[in-house]
């Protein structure tokens, strides 16, 4: 069986997938999708103003001491007015294997209050090749300590990035 670009984890509402599905008209008109959040660096047409569709972009790279949890209010925001106001939501990164699936699973652990592992599952239910980094994994466990609301100011996130800059700092890696 072959991976599928996109797959449905709220069914006609919230769509996960990867850059093709968001640079396939045809795919997000089959679908009716009118918002992107790209988990990636990637530009896709749906950027281009005119283009008719909402577009939200998070720059992380798929590296498990990305600080993909300081956006993670805001996305799950984005998504939320979308769905709210009768949208239709892909979220992508470049292969719909991580960064996209924590993004997804934020947003169902905040809007249902459920564990990190709980929305995972829901995740890999809807689309089975999901891996997830486990840096990535860390910080949706992160997110819920926060309160779904992590900031510079906030202890749990405070004493992460303290982690994280330290391990960037020993072992060389790029900020």
């Amino acid at each position: 069986m072959g991976w599928k670009n996109v797959n449905a984890v709220i069914e006609n509402r919230l769509f996960l997938g990867n850059t093709k599905a968001a640079v396939s008209s045809r795919s997000l008109t089959e679908r009716h999708i009118n918002h992107i959040l790209s988990v990636c660096s990637d530009e896709i047409p749906a950027e281009v103003q005119g283009s008719g569709i909402t577009h939200m972009r998070i720059p992380v790279e798929d590296v498990d001491y990305a600080d993909l949890l300081i956006h993670l209010p805001a996305a799950c925001r984005f998504i939320d007015q979308a769905i709210r106001g009768g949208g239709v939501v892909l979220v992508h990164c470049n292969q719909g294997l991580s960064r996209s699936p924590a993004v997804v699973a934020a947003y169902l652990m905040w809007t249902r209050r459920i564990s990190a592992t709980e929305a995972l599952d829901v995740v890999r239910t809807a689309r089975d090749q999901v891996w997830t980094n486990p840096g990535f994994q860390e910080q949706l466990v992160l997110f819920e300590l926060c309160g779904y609301a992590p900031s510079p100011s906030n202890p749990f996130y405070i004493q992460w990035r303290s982690k994280i800059e330290r391990q960037i700092k020993e072992n060389g890696l790029p900020n």
